[in-house]
């Protein structure tokens, strides 16, 4: 869930290449929903994308042409990859400051350490 008045950085870029932000807190709109599809088809690209880097990393006989497009596209998916990690960073709960300080949780004796 989006915090309230939290901006959502979405998976794409404007025209200009700048970033996207969605103002909402519907974890259900057509927008949220198509972030969130995105982001995951973004995330399986990504990885089918590595497990063929290992491949032809691992034959030794690339062209270079190959290894510069390889390289461009890894880039590229790192950088979505970098960019649903930031979004997803944003949207996680922040801990108040007890929590921060350690002093929030359970209490257990110290006859549970052993």
């Amino acid at each position: 869930m989006t915090p309230q008045n939290e901006l959502r950085l979405l998976p794409w870029s404007s025209p200009e290449g700048k970033p996207c932000f969605l103002s909402t807190d519907d974890t259900g709109g057509f927008l949220t929903r198509l972030a969130d599809n995105t982001e995951a088809a973004q995330l399986d690209a990504g990885a089918e994308l590595l497990e063929h880097a290992v491949d032809v990393l691992a034959d030794g006989e690339a062209e270079m042409e190959e290894l510069r497009t390889l390289t461009r596209d890894l880039a590229a998916a790192l950088r979505d990859a970098l960019r649903v990690a930031i979004s997803r960073g944003h949207r996680l709960p922040t801990l108040n400051a007890d929590a921060r300080e350690g002093n929030e949780g359970p209490r257990l004796p110290a006859a549970a350490f052993g």
